[in-house]
């Protein structure tokens, strides 16, 4: 018989592992799916994973993995915080929204004013666009013990609305001949978040890094950071250490938010450019991948927001050359996922064979 049993102790050894082999399985079945759609599975894993590095046009796709990878990284960081504290924020997507809405309001208010100060304010309006969507469900789960996964999640739709409406009303370009859409930032040099296009910098790469050591010194070197993981680990204990939960829970949601909303505005006033009814890629949910493939560590993060944007701009790549459709490039970055969570119990369980001990 085959049964599972409670480790002592997590296993380090396969909590390293996990990631990698949870890679290699999706490789493996996503080569099975790609066979089952009639897709060379050696091809369509090699285009996926190898021409946006080193094939003939890697010269174009490598700016691209900053460009798709920093988004990505900046709301990943924001949720490790609440996850490692057992604060789960699902709703990055709608705080990403909300983010990219307040910040561009404030670059079109100032429309065409190419003033210094223009990009500040907008960057400002972004963090907090995010952070005041994020408090929606930290309010109410501190104050009525509301569940901050439904909370956070509903609101993702609330965002989009928001995000329709502004697309085809308030912030329409009047200049668009009618079309959805609001003015383009990238004409607007001083709302611009591009630093150099060609080499696809802008500042949300930078921001992305900042964060990426500000989340390594807050858990490693600060008393907040050692609230997260002991709350995170030993609840019971974390009361008894004095630990403030309603606290802790509207710092982790806040920051995530505020992280998701730059996030927004980094990406609206750069790589789209505009405020459109489908500005929103899904970057605040596939940001849970990239968390968790991080292993919810600072760094882990950074290198799993690489690994996530290679798969997207080499799944653009496959769907081009290969005809892949775009759903089977969805379902090859969620076996992802799947297979991390299925490998990852084995960090806190072992396999056991044999007849189970009577008591």
């Amino acid at each position: 018989m085959i049964r599972l049993e409670k480790r002592p102790q997590p296993s380090r050894a396969w909590s390293l592992a996990t990631p990698l082999i949870a890679v290699l399985a999706t490789m493996i079945a996503g080569g099975l799916l790609f066979a089952l759609l009639g897709k060379d599975p050696v091809e369509a894993i090699r285009t996926i994973f190898w021409e946006p590095l080193f094939g003939e046009f890697s010269f174009y796709y490598r700016p691209q993995l900053l460009v798709k990878g920093a988004p990505l990284v900046l709301i990943a960081i924001g949720l490790s915080l609440g996850f490692k504290a057992g604060i789960w924020n699902i709703g990055a997507e709608g705080q990403y929204i909300m983010g990219a809405l307040v910040g561009a309001g404030i670059g079109l208010a100032f429309y065409p004013l190419e003033a210094w100060y223009v990009f500040p304010l907008m960057v400002i309006g972004g963090a907090f666009g995010g952070w005041l969507w994020a408090m929606i469900p930290a309010y109410l789960k501190t104050r009525f013990g509301t569940n901050e996964i439904l909370v956070s999640l509903m609101l993702v739709y609330v965002a989009e609305q928001f995000l329709a409406s502004m697309s085809l009303g308030l912030m329409r370009n009047p200049e668009g001949h009618g079309f959805p859409g609001s003015r383009n930032f990238n004409s607007y040099e001083g709302a611009s978040s591009w630093i150099n296009e060609n080499a696809g910098m802008h500042w949300g790469v930078v921001a992305a890094l900042i964060a990426v050591i500000f989340a390594y010194v807050l858990l490693n070197r600060h008393m907040v950071g050692y609230h997260i993981r002991l709350t995170g680990e030993a609840p019971r204990a974390a009361k008894f250490a004095g630990v403030n939960p309603a606290r802790l829970i509207l710092f982790c949601l806040g920051t995530s938010g505020m992280l998701a909303g730059l996030a927004g505005l980094f990406e609206v006033s750069g790589p789209s450019g505009q405020v459109s009814i489908d500005f929103n890629v899904g970057y605040g949910f596939t940001a849970i991948i990239v968390a968790f493939l991080g292993r919810l560590h600072p760094v882990g993060i950074l290198l799993a927001g690489g690994l996530m944007a290679l798969t997207y701009i080499g799944g653009d790549i496959a769907q081009s050359n290969l005809q892949l459709p775009s759903a089977a490039i969805q379902v090859f970055q969620g076996m992802l996922l799947f297979f991390l969570l299925a490998f990852d119990l084995l960090t806190n369980f072992r396999i056991s064979l044999g007849k189970p001990e009577v008591a």
